[in-house]
């Protein structure tokens, strides 16, 4: 999947390039004063004639109780401008019907839509998800997967704890250990639907001196808390050095900090992983700016772009 996403989304590298440096149209600053409470305003995505364009969510996207979802229908607020249109004379709330410059038609609305699909095969109010992932849990019994999203449900197995080899490992051995890799497939209720987990290093090391005693992971479908999970960030073609406030290109952007500091980019992880959408992960920089960043890996070795 990590190849398929690299392949399938190249060809927009310069439309969301561009998009990112557009120039803010003059009407835009007036129309703010006319955006409805409990929603927040994004980029001014087009001007025709007298009338103004402008991206707007609900403020609660980038809440991990009420995160955005990225398959559902968006809103716009159409603005009446001057003669001129350089101020907002009225504004109102409609259903953005119009062809989306984020989804519509770029190689994400595929991906998107491939995920929406296969929505009937995952359990009730599940949001569809797709990014790698890995175990944060340090218990060394492991971090139980269950049946349903809830710690009262019943446990299917565990993700071993961090894992070193105790003769030979790799050089590039991460100081804590090898995390448990695995595919994030859903999201509810500050829970993580995931399968296919992988002994913890084993795609690292050399597979001929790679114990058989080493910990096996329960490697089918079932929940884990999302306060469990990280993962790093990746190539999701948007823009670097900050993230959205709902899962969309022209949401509004908030600069937000690496861990060692520098604005993020594909190099290096969030603080925290609350929620996803599609191929979209709701994350808390390591500076506090909670919002969504396209696209996170679990590669242990080297950076994800």
């Amino acid at each position: 999947m990590r190849a398929l996403v690299l392949i399938a989304t190249i060809l927009c590298v310069a439309t969301q390039a561009a998009r990112a440096d557009d120039i803010e149209p003059a009407w835009r600053a007036s129309a703010l004063a006319m955006v409805p409470a409990g929603y927040v305003a994004g980029l001014a995505y087009r001007t025709e004639g007298s009338t103004g364009y402008l991206a707007i969510y609900p403020a609660t996207s980038n809440d991990p109780k009420t995160p955005a979802s990225v398959f559902a229908a968006r809103q716009a607020l159409v603005v009446t401008l001057t003669a001129d249109a350089t101020r907002a004379v009225s504004a109102e709330l409609k259903p953005r019907a119009e062809p989306l410059p984020d989804d519509d038609d770029t190689d994400f609305a595929k991906l998107h839509a491939g995920l929406a699909a296969r929505r009937a095969s995952l359990p009730d109010g599940t949001e569809p998800c797709d990014l790698g992932a890995w175990s944060i849990d340090k218990d060394p019994n492991g971090l139980n997967v269950r049946a349903e999203p809830s710690v009262k449900a019943r446990v299917l197995g565990t993700l071993p704890p961090p894992y070193r080899l105790k003769l030979g490992g790799a050089e590039n051995t991460p100081d804590g250990g090898w995390l448990t890799e695995f595919r994030i497939i859903g999201f509810r209720d500050g829970w993580f639907l995931i399968e296919g987990a992988r002994p913890p290093g084993k795609d690292y090391e050399d597979e001929k001196r790679y114990p058989r005693s080493a910990p096996r992971p329960y490697a089918g479908r079932g929940w884990v808390a999302s306060n469990k999970v990280g993962a790093n960030y990746a190539n999701g073609y948007t823009r670097d050095g900050g993230l959205f406030q709902a899962p969309f290109v022209d949401a509004k952007w908030m600069p937000a900090q690496r861990e060692l500091g520098g604005p993020i980019d594909g190099d290096g992880g969030p603080k925290r992983l609350l929620a996803c959408s599609g191929h979209w992960g709701l994350v808390e920089s390591h500076d506090g700016v909670r919002g969504w960043w396209r696209s996170l890996c679990s590669n242990q070795v080297t950076n994800c772009s």
